[in-house]
């Protein structure tokens, strides 16, 4: 975070401090003059659907490293923040994109030095004999630091009981985590009744993450608000009743599957497989227009299939 001391014209000094190109100055009376200091993350997590206690988080989180710097400069303590965190959701709730998207934020906080992101599982932490457990998960550890290690599905860590090299996983990841905690974040994610299962069989584990965060299923009008937001990014649109056809189909699938529900990930199966449907089906044209390559209809909407 750098800072600079900047006269006003009444010769008061005010206080600037800026990072990724936002500004949050301090006025003589304590104050700041930007009447939306989050606005950069805000405009970062704009594509994200839902999430609202996870932007108030990463809010809390900047808000403290702003208040750290004027401390700072005050000749006051400052303590940095330990940011290890553990994700429960449903698949295709958005866990893994915010895990990297976090890494680049930390990294523009100047919270992380690299900003690089490492997905790791079960088989890239345990090993199969006595001793390789520690010594893959150090190497894991190593080529994150700087940055985020993301760990899915981390329960099947614990899976295999006292005797499974998993428990000498999580060791070595805890011991980690209080030893390079300034440069180094864990993210442990996994199915919500998995994952809380998991603290209970490592009671000293939940206490040494300070956030743990839900991620709830979307609900139908999120859902076909992120269909629309996929189908957009390809340059796509759906037609009134390709819309009207595929909220019928995810209020009827949401409540078939429930626990099994793969969210946004079932969406972005579904508008693959009408994207390529409709290519097919325009294949057969002699003749299209710029509206016929850009409208998805009904007819491609191969729901049954999905």
């Amino acid at each position: 975070m750098e800072s600079q001391k900047l006269r006003n014209r009444n010769g008061q000094i005010n206080i600037v401090l800026q990072k990724n190109d936002v500004a949050v100055e301090e006025t003589s009376d304590g104050t700041y003059s930007d009447n939306n200091p989050f606005s950069h993350i805000d405009s970062d997590f704009s594509s994200f659907i839902g999430m609202t206690n996870l932007k108030k988080t990463i809010k809390e989180v900047y808000a403290t490293i702003v208040m750290n710097e004027k401390r700072r400069q005050m000749d006051l303590s400052s303590n940095r923040q330990v940011l290890h965190m553990l994700f429960k959701g449903n698949p295709g709730t958005g866990k893994t994109t915010v895990a990297r998207k976090l890494a680049k934020m930390y990294f523009d906080m100047n919270l992380l030095s690299k900003g690089h992101f490492i997905e790791a599982e079960r088989a890239d932490l345990v090993g199969e004999y006595i001793g390789q457990t520690a010594q893959k998960t150090r190497s894991i550890i190593q080529k994150a630091m700087g940055g985020i290690l993301f760990v899915d599905e981390a329960y099947s860590l614990a899976r295999g009981g006292e005797k499974d090299f998993g428990k000498e996983a999580i060791d070595t990841l805890v011991k980690h985590m209080e030893d390079n905690h300034n440069d180094f974040v864990l993210i442990l994610a996994g199915y919500p009744y998995e994952m809380d299962r998991f603290l209970t069989l490592n009671p000293g584990l939940k206490s040494r993450f300070p956030f743990i965060l839900d991620f709830q299923d979307y609900d139908l009008d999120q859902l076909v608000k992120i269909a629309k937001q996929m189908v957009h990014e390809r340059e796509y649109e759906f037609t009134t009743e390709a819309e009207f056809k595929l909220r019928n189909h995810l209020r009827q699938k949401k409540k078939d599957t429930h626990r099994n529900f793969s969210n946004a990930r079932y969406v972005r199966n579904v508008i693959e497989h009408s994207i390529r449907l409709h290519a097919v089906r325009l294949l057969g044209k002699e003749n299209f227009t710029v509206d016929d390559l850009i409208k998805l209809t009904g007819k491609d909407l191969s729901l049954d299939e999905a």
